[in-house]
């Protein structure tokens, strides 16, 4: 599928529903509204960024072998299960890091962005935790979504690892959703059998806690709950944010939960000052929120790196490379791995789109999204750089970022060299 096109039908069908509503008489009202419409006005240009490679980590089979994760996570934690044993799963050097932090018992808050694999940061503790003291003990594990949509992308999440492989799709470790959408039956059913790992949201946990059946049967099976993991941490602000700091202190007492390690997940860092002084605002509000200190040292942020080698675009060879392939219309991107990572057109792509340096400290970050068409869109900055015409330009970055899925993937990862989000914002008419 290409999402380019997608975006531009999708938009010429609201753009003609919209016109459908306006009947203006006056010819110049209708010549600005027209042209106010055709600039964007109620639909901008999207915004592209990159999704960012990571430093790698070690493989889950490594931690296994170091005694950091039990030895069934060798077996659970594989990728492409379904056509056998699978491959050894290699973490991102943050994945690592959140487990190492995990095993030390104490709290602490992942800050990375869409795409980072922020689940397995809790998932792969949670396990192991009920893997060591045992399972079939109750409720030792407690996963709360602001949204039920990421409660349902979890639990898939959850089934390709903990179901995938074993007999019957079950395997040592049970989990269940307990969000509002399961039908009575299903309630009766977790209610009867209480999972190891229960997924839900706060509105549900508050439930929980105060009607008669969920108290004779989920509180009563939670009681000395060891994880307590809250998503999305950046979405509890405001009146919202102290209504969930008091559930967490209330489930606390309620599931006598002496020994709660409480974690968080959030969006990438921002905001001003030091990578420091950052660290150290997540953990005062990570700590205001669960009602316990989180450190700042274990504000867990990504380390990324490049998928392309660096180089930079005042480079005079650089520039004649970029130039002659962008000129060249009938080059396409390279469909193998090393081939498309070394084109003069990917590289400027990840530099643009991808990955930058931080101005003050040097440490690579995610790159601001970006427009590719407009006036400061990206074509036009590559139009300046090699002196193409701007179409030439949005055709080639189209194309190249395209090509990133098609490519051979990276060898040691298994993923696209290239995942992008196109960001479409849309106004009602």
């Amino acid at each position: 599928m290409n999402v380019f096109q997608l975006r531009d039908r999708l938009i010429a069908d609201y753009s003609s529903y919209i016109g459908s509503f306006i009947q203006i008489h006056d010819q110049r009202m209708r010549e600005l509204v027209e042209m106010e419409l055709a600039a964007g006005l109620l639909w901008p240009d999207p915004l592209i960024q990159l999704n960012p490679s990571f430093e790698p980590g070690r493989r889950v089979d490594q931690l296994v072998d170091e005694d950091v994760l039990h030895r069934e996570c060798r077996r659970a934690f594989r990728i492409n299960k379904d056509a056998g044993e699978g491959l050894p799963l290699r973490l991102h050097a943050h994945q690592e890091q959140a487990v190492r932090v995990a095993r030390s018992g104490v709290n602490y808050v992942v800050t990375t962005g869409t795409g980072s694999g922020k689940s397995l940061t809790y998932v792969l503790p949670a396990v192991d935790h009920v893997l060591r003291n045992g399972p079939g003990r109750g409720i030792q594990a407690i996963v709360v979504y602001p949204m039920n949509a990421l409660a349902n992308s979890q639990l898939g999440e959850l089934k390709k690892f903990l179901g995938q492989g074993y007999p019957d799709g079950r395997g040592p470790v049970s989990f269940e959703r307990y969000t509002g959408q399961e039908s009575d039956e299903d309630k009766q059913r977790i209610m009867a059998n209480p999972p190891d790992i229960l997924l839900t949201n706060y509105v549900m946990l508050e439930l929980i806690l105060t009607r008669p059946d969920e108290r004779r049967t989920l509180v009563q099976a939670a009681q000395g709950l060891r994880f307590l993991v809250l998503d999305e941490l950046h979405t509890y602000r405001g009146r919202q944010g102290a209504d969930v700091a008091m559930l967490v202190r209330r489930v606390r007492d309620a599931l006598s939960a002496h020994d709660l390690q409480c974690v968080g997940t959030s969006a990438t860092l921002a905001g001003p000052g030091t990578l420091q002084e950052q660290q150290a605002k997540v953990a005062e509000v990570a700590s205001l929120l669960f009602g316990t200190e989180v450190r700042p040292e274990n504000v867990i942020g990504e380390t990324l790196r490049r998928a392309t080698p660096e180089r930079s675009f005042s480079d005079a060879d650089f520039l004649r490379d970029l130039t002659d392939r962008v000129w060249d219309a009938g080059r396409h991107p390279p469909t193998d791995y090393h081939g498309f990572v070394n084109d003069p057109l990917s590289i400027w792509i990840e530099s643009t789109f991808g990955i930058q340096a931080d101005a003050q400290t040097g440490r690579l970050v995610r790159a601001e999204p970006r427009s590719i068409t407009g006036e400061n869109g990206a074509a036009a900055a590559l139009a300046d750089l090699t002196g193409a015409e701007e179409q030439r330009c949005i055709e080639a970055i189209q194309e190249g970022l395209l090509a990133g899925y098609t490519c051979d993937p990276n060898p040691d990862t298994g993923f696209p060299v290239f995942a992008f989000r196109l960001h479409q914002f849309i106004s009602r008419g």
